[in-house]
């Protein structure tokens, strides 16, 4: 009887993870790294390869980190986006330009607007792995402490920015 019935209360199993998966949003992945401090890392900026870009750079405010590269088609897609959110002026946006040609990426800024107060270039995408990141666009909100507080996956719509980045962004500046 019992080899009869364990087919059946495991097709039942199994339908209720499938369903309960049809109400998660595939775009959040739960990052490890929320909750705890920016990984340390020193990259040059790709604007000044002279100086350097580091961990130490998102102490004392809140601020945005976006992954981004000009081979990245959803990348292109949310830079207006960034452009509207640099506009807004209530953090500032810095950027990790990964895996890329730091001349195009330069091109690009120029062309279609720069939007980061400062961008670090990770040609060989190290840094981005120790950030956690699975691909391009990726953009991660950091505390005044350095603390990672959320990760957004995809390219960011004007729709994510009125109703999950600025609020969450104003939420971070006014705690104390």
């Amino acid at each position: 009887m019992i080899k009869y019935l364990l087919p059946v209360i495991l097709f039942f199993v199994l339908c209720g993870f499938l369903f309960i998966g049809l109400y998660k949003d595939p775009s959040e992945v739960p990052s490890p790294l929320i909750g705890k401090p920016v990984p340390e890392f020193s990259l040059p900026k790709l604007l000044d390869n002279s100086s350097q870009f580091t961990h130490k750079d998102f102490l004392g405010k809140v601020s945005v980190l976006n992954v981004w590269a000009t081979w990245c088609f959803a990348c292109k897609q949310e830079h207006p986006a960034l452009l509207e959110l640099a506009k807004s002026n209530i953090a500032p946006i810095y950027g990790l330009n990964y895996k890329d040609d730091a001349a195009k990426a330069k091109l690009y800024l120029r062309d279609f607007g720069n939007p980061f107060e400062a961008n670090a270039f990770d040609g060989a995408g190290r840094v981005a792995i120790d950030w956690g990141v699975y691909g391009a666009p990726e953009t991660f909100i950091i505390d005044r402490k350095g603390i990672i507080r959320y990760k957004h996956i995809g390219p960011i719509t004007s729709n994510d920015l009125e109703n999950k980045i600025l609020p969450f962004i104003q939420q971070l500046k006014n705690e104390a």
